[in-house]
């Protein structure tokens, strides 16, 4: 029983280190200013997607056999493939990569040296994300375990001193459905695609630890999950809240990073700006370099090193650094149809994965599938600008569409069908929701 304890806790920090990315602490700042008095209920919605499905993910990564791959196979075995290049181009040089150096850039270059050019940042970056990423050396895991624990520290200083100073008067700000807006801007944080691919790290770990039966590596990775999850709700629920308080400061087209820097400079002065600068910078510095190696890791196996790891390392880094020049807004805005088409269908995989039993038949998978992507298709389409006239306003038809949920009837209906028709087909096989043991013995 102690040795549990110790490993539960073990990696309850682990997955907290994984999901607290430096990156993501522009977003619930922002999503309290836009919601104002309602901030409680935004976050809700934030901490659905950006700390809930994430530790869900795992779990059903783990009962599916411990990669996204094996997960989407649930559906067809092209679509996991395709979901698993998906996500990993979405945490990797499309979208996370490059949000890291702008990020690093905004935070931590631009409110000291105002004048520093972002392509030359980004060379420099890039250039230090590559050798190490190049050399995978331990240097980087060592300066994580520094890294994580002062930018938490840094970050409770300024929460706790926004607490009992708040930096401003809580406005109401009209929005429409906070839950369901908090519920998309956690979208951002990738983390729920992210657990999907970390999963594969936690169960070697678990294995690695003793724990090689699937059940035991659900078990463990639901009592770490608490610890990860009670840490990431503390800053993202205080982050939020400092975002409300200054509703009625900015204005809501202020930019993340801006705010989050008003709002450290204006509780802390050039010393909180700095050491909030200083922290996230070096953390998305490591966070590239992980990444970049998770890329270029999948991809050479992926082409069965056709295209080796380094060939791979260095495109990735030079596309992610000439993306990165265009900045953290431009970069979100990029992302926001891409999460809009792929969440849905992650949520429905990991919901259905975790459940099993009765709904374990691959056509319950491709009807939910199927049943996300009718409207978060159209959804994104029309973000980019090209709306789809009659169906959007079919779509605006169904329960809780305004809030932000109009994926969650029609997901629900195609895993119906699909059930209907499986139990109506002797010949359909159930899938299996107990994958063998992974111990490597």
């Amino acid at each position: 029983m102690q040795k549990t304890n110790k490993d539960v806790i073990v990696v309850g920090v682990a997955l907290f280190a994984m999901f607290f990315g430096a990156g993501n602490l522009i977003f619930p700042p922002y999503m309290g200013l836009l919601a104002g008095i309602d901030w409680k209920w935004a976050l809700l919605g934030f901490l659905i997607t950006g700390i809930g499905m994430p530790l869900l993910g795992i779990m059903a990564a783990a009962r599916a056999g411990g990669t996204v791959e094996q997960m989407g196979s649930r559906v067809s075995n092209w679509f996991g493939r395709l979901l698993s290049i998906v996500i990993i181009l979405a945490i990797g040089p499309l979208l996370a990569i490059p949000r890291t150096c702008a990020t690093a850039f905004e935070l931590g270059m631009r409110p000291n040296f105002p004048d520093f050019p972002i392509w030359l940042f980004s060379i420099i970056f890039f250039g230090i994300a590559f050798w190490f990423a190049l050399n995978r050396s331990e240097v980087v895991d060592k300066i994580g375990k520094f890294l994580t624990p002062f930018l938490v520290i840094t970050l409770a200083w300024i929460i706790l001193k926004g607490i009992f100073t708040p930096f401003g008067s809580i406005a109401e700000m009209g929005l429409e459905g906070p839950t369901g807006s908090g519920f998309r801007e956690g979208y951002q944080t990738m983390d729920a695609l992210a657990s999907l691919v970390f999963a594969q790290i936690i169960i070697a770990a678990l294995v690695f630890k003793g724990y090689s039966n699937v059940r035991d590596q659900v078990k463990m990775t639901t009592m770490a999950g608490g610890i990860a999850a009670l840490g990431l709700g503390l800053v993202y629920g205080g982050l939020m809240y400092l975002g409300a308080t200054a509703s009625s400061v900015y204005p809501p087209d202020v930019e993340r990073t801006n705010l989050l820097i008003a709002i450290a400079e204006g509780l802390m002065g050039d010393t909180g700006k700095i050491a909030l600068g200083l922290a996230v910078s070096f953390a998305c510095l490591t966070t590239a370099i992980g990444l970049t190696a998770t890329v270029a890791d999948y991809f050479s196996g992926l082409s069965k090193n056709r295209f080796n790891y380094q060939l791979i390392a260095v495109i990735t880094v030079v596309f992610s650094g000439v993306f990165a020049t265009v900045g953290v807004t431009t970069i979100v805005n990029v992302a926001y149809p891409l999460l809009v088409t792929v969440y849905p269908v992650a949520i429905a995989l990991i919901i259905l994965t975790l459940i099993g039993g009765p709904l374990a038949y691959r056509p319950v998978y491709v009807g939910a599938v199927i049943g996300a992507l009718l409207t978060s298709i159209p959804d994104a389409l029309t973000i980019i600008g090209i709306p789809l006239g009659i169906i959007n306003d079919l779509i605006e038809m169904i329960p809780f569409a305004r809030a932000g949920f109009a994926w969650i009837i029609p997901t629900v209906l195609g895993a119906a069908i699909g059930l209907a028709w499986a139990r109506s087909n002797r010949y359909q096989t159930p899938i299996s929701t107990d994958p063998p043991s992974t111990d490597p013995s």
